[in-house]
């Protein structure tokens, strides 16, 4: 694994930004921790709504603030993932009051330790946040993402049943 750190997405990843997306759709593979990306056929559209989503004075009504990131490999610049966190979750389902964080990390670059270091950062963005608490998610038969969120201090708190799907819900105390 080479050396990753997380940046805030800018229009010099353009391209790599709606590339990293094609690999996902290509696949039919979750988003999860790219907001809107799915929605967007410009990275510029999704770029900017990401900036609409970091404070409440621009979050669109019905959206929850949030801050996504890149993680970028440091020796070439590369995208290996997306990460975000909402400032708050209180959704009838998946969780009461805390932070959440959604992550991938590019098909090419899974088994290599990227998102045990993407989460161990935005934990730290999180804290810097002012969270007390935030709530990691996956589905029920994803092994690796478990151990990742229990490597990170993640605690089981129960299974919820979302459009289907079992997902596993944690919470990491920060």
């Amino acid at each position: 694994m080479s050396k990753i750190k997380l940046i805030k997405p800018a229009v010099e990843y353009a391209e790599d930004i709606m590339t990293y997306k094609e690999e996902f759709l290509q696949l039919g593979d979750s988003l999860a921790g790219c907001g809107s990306l799915r929605d967007h056929d410009t990275a510029a559209g999704w770029l900017h709504e990401i900036d609409l989503l970091e404070n409440e004075e621009t979050c669109p009504e019905g959206k929850v603030c949030s801050n996504t990131y890149l993680a970028v490999k440091i020796n070439d610049n590369s995208i290996v993932g997306i990460i975000d966190f909402r400032h708050h979750i209180d959704h009838p389902i998946l969780g009461l009051w805390g932070g959440h964080i959604g992550y991938s990390v590019r098909p090419a670059e899974r088994g290599k330790g990227y998102a045990k270091e993407m989460l161990k950062q935005v934990l730290q963005k999180c804290k810097e946040h002012g969270l007390s608490r935030v709530m990691v998610t996956c589905d029920a038969n994803n092994i690796a993402s478990k151990k990742i969120i229990l490597s990170n201090g993640g605690v089981f708190d129960k299974d919820v049943q979302v459009e289907g799907e079992i997902i596993n819900r944690y919470w990491i105390e920060l």
